[in-house]
């Protein structure tokens, strides 16, 4: 069996030169967001303040940012490829960002213009499905390729949306490599990832100046809530542009007194972990099927300009087992009075689940104290997806499936 204990690293890599840290500067996460404000689908998700389980879990205050609102799809992913398909359009119609308005990405102007591409994606779901649903929206092809035991429910939503889509007998980093050399081959075929590589790192940015609506809009929430500025912001990474994103965005808008960051991974997967764990500030590799139930982070090689940021800024990363997501999950479904209810996913739990089990389990007090959690302290988490697999989502809040090892 594998090892079920929740590992960490403290981050004691030589800093960079930071030089991508201007990806997620405010004024252009503020373009990304004026953007997406753009869309009639548009709707700030909600932030649910959980004072009870902050209480119960002595903390000073616990916040989480509901994604399973955005846009009617149930995750985040939808704010990355949204607005890097919008920026690449820009760029080959000669028009700045700002005019790449919904109402212009779907008129009679943008077919004269820029005509029609195929945008080209590997996805466990949510990405997919995002730029599947942004394709379908504003007049383009998508075509969407996903790794092997990946969820009929998530293969279906993305067909809906009239992409081509594929479930392949491979893992979710060979994926990628087909959908790129697909989009080579392909007359305006475009390759639109959240992981980026030498070469290959334009669209990359722009989806993660997409994830800074999010961020963007949890801080605006948190200071309406009488919260200034968080004390700890815990945020998941698969190839880590969410993480990076995240973190970019609350370094750059709290620039003398950032939060302190924590990343987490899943075990199986926990190819930034093990960078923390090497120390020399050279992204590390998983590779294999990489079994999870959090198909979202099942990524096994990071994004050259996320990790950039998280080498200089994440104070933790933490190696997740399954059973801390399903904690997570239960936790945010069955909350204590006075709580909102969160239906959060596999990939989205596992902040809440990490946090519970934190506070609350002996084992775990060096973590505790590395991360500085005390009574004082102001949690931000991302929920970036909610259940995405209903099936999965019912064994685990229903039927307790992953329970947490006894001690």
């Amino acid at each position: 069996m594998a090892d079920q204990t929740i590992k960490w690293a403290l981050n004691r890599m030589e800093g960079s030169d930071d030089a991508h840290l201007s990806i997620m500067a405010e004024e252009r996460v503020a373009e990304a967001r004026a953007f997406h404000e753009s869309f009639p689908q548009y709707a700030v998700t909600p932030l649910a303040k959980l004072d009870a389980l902050a209480d119960e879990l002595g903390l000073g205050a616990l916040a989480v940012k509901d994604e399973s609102y955005r846009f009617g799809l149930n995750a985040f992913k939808v704010l990355g490829g949204s607005f890097a398909m919008a920026s690449y359009i820009a760029g080959k119609t000669g028009k700045p960002v700002s005019a790449m308005t919904y109402d212009y990405l779907t008129g009679e102007e943008l077919k004269r213009d820029f005509g029609q591409a195929t945008f080209f994606t590997a996805t466990d779901g949510n990405h997919g499905r995002g730029v599947a649903w942004a394709a379908n929206k504003l007049g383009q092809k998508a075509v969407v390729h996903m790794p092997k035991g990946s969820v009929k429910s998530r293969f279906d939503n993305i067909a809906k949306e009239g992409a081509q889509v594929t479930i392949e007998d491979v893992n979710y980093d060979e994926c990628v490599r087909m959908a790129a050399a697909e989009a080579d081959a392909c007359e305006n075929g475009v390759i639109v990832q959240d992981t980026a590589w030498e070469g290959y790192e334009d669209i990359p940015s722009w989806i993660m100046e997409g994830y800074g609506t999010m961020a963007s809009e949890a801080a605006e929430q948190l200071a309406a809530a009488g919260v200034e500025r968080p004390t700890h912001v815990f945020v998941q990474a698969g190839v880590g542009s969410l993480a990076g994103a995240v973190v970019g965005y609350f370094a750059n808008r709290f620039p003398d007194n950032p939060p302190t960051f924590v990343v987490m991974e899943a075990a199986e997967a926990a190819c930034l972990y093990k960078g923390a764990v090497a120390g020399d500030g050279e992204p590390r590799i998983v590779d294999g099927d990489m079994p999870t139930i959090m198909a979202g982070l099942a990524c096994g090689e990071p994004n050259i300009l996320g990790w950039d940021i998280l080498r200089n800024h994440v104070k933790v990363f933490v190696s997740c087992p399954d059973w801390v997501a399903a904690r997570g999950m239960r936790v945010l479904g069955a909350p204590l009075a006075g709580d909102p209810r969160v239906i959060s996913g596999e990939s989205g739990a596992v902040g809440a689940g990490l946090i519970a089990t934190v506070m609350t389990d002996p084992a775990y007090a060096d973590l505790r104290e590395a991360i500085g959690l005390t009574g004082e302290s102001s949690v931000l988490l991302f929920s970036t997806e909610g259940d995405t697999d209903p099936v999965n989502y019912r064994k685990v809040v229903w039927d307790g499936a992953y329970p947490a090892p006894e001690a």
